[in-house]
């Protein structure tokens, strides 16, 4: 029995001893759903978290003076974690396709806005484009990572979805305005506003246990840029990369950066659906919660 299998049977093992007490009352089911809404979503940051916990652990017990370069390491660590978790099971080979892309993107991404000034990378490295360490590029592949696990954890399906090109032309303009604004108009209000056009009546239909909830599109996008800017801060308090306003000591990121994100999420989502089309509501096959939870 490989490692997935184990995850699963164990799981499958803690749901039926708990199934009965979830099923005493009301609030026993509430509080139930609660937990396996939590432990989902924190099964679908596996690679986002490890990658978070290695870069704040390094920034506190890397060793002065080593022959590998902190940034190397976590270039490194990352390459290492993505084929553990393929040999493993643990991430399908889909969801590493989409890793791959976002790494591409964001490095692209990454050596332009350095060379604009917008942040640095104040510590040296051999595996580098540019100004840019390597191990940046799945800074961005953590949030395509989530975002393409929690779609299959949680049975993701959604109501009212708009036409498909809507959203590539909204990916596609938010992604050239994070270039394009150094020289022109900063359209990015105009982008918000498109957003909210075309996924205003859009619901994420999602199911934690056994029954389907739902919570507008929108909503969950702005919840989950307000994560990854606190991520984000995070990650400059361990040195990662550093804004303008951080050469002289950390301060916390400004909460402005959450516009960028939450367009970084509309970007993050159409990529995914790539690899994982958006399903309309109903139709989503229904399978045991206790697979569900460890797939």
């Amino acid at each position: 029995m490989n490692l997935k299998d184990q995850i699963k049977a164990r799981v499958m093992a803690l749901d039926a001893r708990a199934r009965p007490w979830a099923a005493s009352s009301r609030w026993h089911a509430r509080a139930y759903e609660f937990l396996l809404f939590g432990l989902k979503q924190a099964w679908a940051c596996l690679f986002a978290g490890t990658m978070l916990a290695l870069l704040v652990a390094t920034s506190f017990w890397w060793p002065e003076g080593a022959a590998l370069a902190r940034y190397d390491f976590l270039f490194v660590s990352a390459v290492l974690l993505q084929v553990l978790l393929l040999v493993t099971g643990l991430e399908r080979p889909r969801e590493a396709l989409v890793i791959a892309i976002f790494h591409v993107v964001g490095t692209a991404m990454e050596v332009f806005k350095t060379t604009q000034g917008s942040w640095t990378y104040p510590e040296e490295s051999l595996l580098r484009i540019g100004e840019v360490p390597l191990f940046s590029g799945f800074m961005y592949a953590c949030v395509g990572s989530f975002m393409a696990r929690i779609i299959r954890l949680m049975d993701i399906r959604f109501a009212n979805y708009p036409p498909v090109w809507a959203p590539w032309v909204l990916a596609v303009l938010a992604y050239a305005n994070f270039f394009t604004h150094h020289y022109g108009p900063d359209i990015r209000w105009g982008l918000f506003a498109f957003s909210a056009v075309i996924f205003g009546r859009t619901f994420v239909v999602y199911r934690p246990d056994q029954k389907d909830r739902r919570m507008p599109l929108l909503l969950a996008a702005i919840l989950t840029a307000f994560f990854i800017w606190i991520a984000e801060n995070l990650g400059t308090y361990a040195s990662a990369w550093v804004y303008p306003d951080q050469t002289d000591g950390w301060a916390p990121v400004s909460l402005a950066k959450m516009g960028s994100w939450y367009l970084l999420m509309m970007l993050s989502f159409v990529l995914v659906t790539l690899v994982h089309p958006p399903e309309r509501l109903g139709a989503a096959v229904d399978r045991p919660t206790g697979d569900r939870a460890a797939a």
